[in-house]
């Protein structure tokens, strides 16, 4: 296993992670024994880098991934989040008082059954709170021994500036892949100047990457896609020529869309650590031969110019509020 160096700091975790939203429901059914036996394979085969938050499964993600960590903690970066929480007329908001912060991450602390968080993001920006104060309380974490080092979540070129200044920031997690390259204009500038890692989630697109993915009426009642403009009947079909422009090139490089989508990531430069979502064992093989994968430069230009036909927005616009940007 290839890995990667996170940031300023000595975190060294593998070339790719395991992104475990999925395995909470979030993209329809989950098998909990399927699900740790896929945690189980990717730190037998070398990925050590487990993402989820408290959000996810109004806790359940991390409760999962804490039966793993009580025979394998040694083996494991654990990265969580936190931000997003109920306010007292019951609607998501978020929530980045340093109150809050402490808050959250005991419970956290409590459901992963760990003393110590390796990597603690802010979900999303609390716009009624300075990024300044919120950072400031979880550099509290930092130095009182329950965090190691401290990442941010969506949140503009402004803002990692702004936080930076206050504590270092060792991560930031983002959407980025072929089918969503906005990072690009002024994140991955900023993250490459301070040294901050960008960590991609949805990196395959939320699996329409994968090419298997040609109509949303397949997916479950409760599969989160279901919200996303992107992934409307219509939309889909649409956006069916850039996936057929993907899988030419991945039959000609004899590898898989997936696997040709993940190698190009890796290949924007060694900051990048994508977490692409596994809630099954089959995927693990594929995903994970996409380290050692070296294609001819001409390739890579051909992938650089295939976003220009992407339609749909990725975000409804309830969720799209909660992403801080420059614009």
């Amino acid at each position: 296993m290839q890995h990667r160096v996170l940031g300023h700091n000595h975190l060294m975790v593998s070339s790719i992670g395991l992104g475990c939203w999925g395995m909470s429901h979030a993209y329809g059914n989950a098998d909990e024994i399927e699900s740790l036996a896929t945690i189980n394979r990717c730190l037998d085969l070398g990925i050590n880098f487990l993402d989820t938050a408290d959000v996810y499964g109004d806790g359940h993600n991390e409760m999962l991934i804490a039966k793993i960590l009580k025979q394998r903690r040694r083996e494991t970066v654990v990265a969580t989040k936190f931000g997003f929480a109920g306010d007292e007329h019951g609607n998501v908001a978020v929530n980045g008082k340093p109150e809050y912060v402490h808050a959250a991450c005991e419970k956290s602390l409590q459901r992963l059954d760990i003393d110590e968080i390796d990597l603690y993001y802010f979900h999303r920006l609390d716009p009624n709170v300075p990024i300044e104060e919120t950072v400031g309380a979880m550099a509290d974490l930092v130095k009182q021994g329950k965090v190691r080092y401290i990442g941010l979540s969506e949140v503009s070129a402004r803002a990692i500036r702004r936080a930076h200044a206050v504590h270092p920031i060792t991560a930031l997690q983002s959407e980025y892949s072929l089918w969503h390259r906005e990072v690009e204009k002024t994140i991955l500038p900023v993250c490459k100047e301070l040294n901050i890692s960008l960590v991609p989630f949805s990196p395959l697109g939320r699996g329409f990457l994968t090419g298997t993915i040609l109509d949303a009426e397949k997916f479950e009642d409760d599969d989160y896609r279901r919200k996303i403009p992107r992934f409307e009947s219509e939309t889909i079909k649409k956006n069916h020529g850039f996936i057929q422009q993907l899988r030419q090139l991945a039959q000609r490089e004899k590898v898989s869309p997936a696997q040709l989508s993940l190698a190009w990531l890796l290949a924007q430069g060694d900051l990048i650590v994508p977490i692409p979502g596994m809630k099954q064992r089959k995927y693990i093989d594929e995903n994970l031969a996409a380290v050692e994968l070296t294609m001819p430069v001409e390739t890579f230009q051909e992938l650089n110019s295939m976003n220009m036909d992407v339609h749909g927005n990725r975000h409804n616009p309830y969720n799209l509020q909660f992403i801080d940007t420059d614009c």
